[in-house]
């Protein structure tokens, strides 16, 4: 099991970043939201889903990341540079925290959904799962929460209750009204 941090400060494929977290207490959202905006990168990040290839990190990208309080699930919303949504990626996790400095992390639980912006839904990496159970590196109790929280989770996209993508595109462009443009500096109400 990997434990993930939201900066991504070890991602050697990105040159120059500016990474912002802010904790929310909110009737729609408690936790740790980030805003992760790459200004420079070595290659594109392209991914291929169901026949489909997107570019889900280049130069100008956002990535708006939610760590909901006590969830066993973080979502990244990842925006191009024009500000369209590109997909949501929602790692199940089996447990997220902050570190000293403020940065939002969770330990991986392998289990992926991707979610495009057409409506389509994948799961990905039960290969991983199974394995990771096999070698020992999780136990009988992380492979059921894994399983488990995806199925609610495909559950709640699958009936349309799923509030990440609305609220992701919400502030989203509540993010680029403060900013003028999410690559722009100035005070935005996420600390550095």
């Amino acid at each position: 099991m990997k434990r993930k941090f939201g900066d991504r400060a070890n991602w050697r494929r990105i040159t120059q970043r500016q990474f912002k977290s802010k904790y929310v207490e909110s009737e729609a959202f408690t936790g740790y939201i980030t805003l992760y905006n790459i200004h420079a990168l070595r290659d594109p990040l392209w991914k291929t889903y169901g026949g489909h290839t997107f570019r889900i990190a280049d130069k100008g990208y956002t990535w708006l990341q939610y760590y909901p309080k006590g969830a066993h699930f973080i979502v990244t919303a990842m925006f191009d540079n024009q500000g369209e949504i590109v997909e949501w990626y929602i790692d199940v996790c089996k447990t997220q925290g902050v570190t000293d400095q403020g940065v939002p992390w969770f330990d991986d639980l392998y289990l992926d959904i991707v979610v495009l912006r057409n409506g389509e839904v994948f799961l990905l990496d039960e290969d991983e799962l199974d394995d990771a159970l096999g070698r020992g590196l999780i136990t009988v109790k992380d492979y059921d929460l894994a399983t488990e929280t995806a199925r609610e989770l495909l559950g709640e996209i699958r009936a349309h209750r799923f509030p990440y993508f609305s609220m992701s595109l919400e502030d989203f462009k509540r993010l680029v009204l403060e900013l003028g443009s999410p690559r722009a500096g100035g005070k935005d109400g996420l600390s550095d």
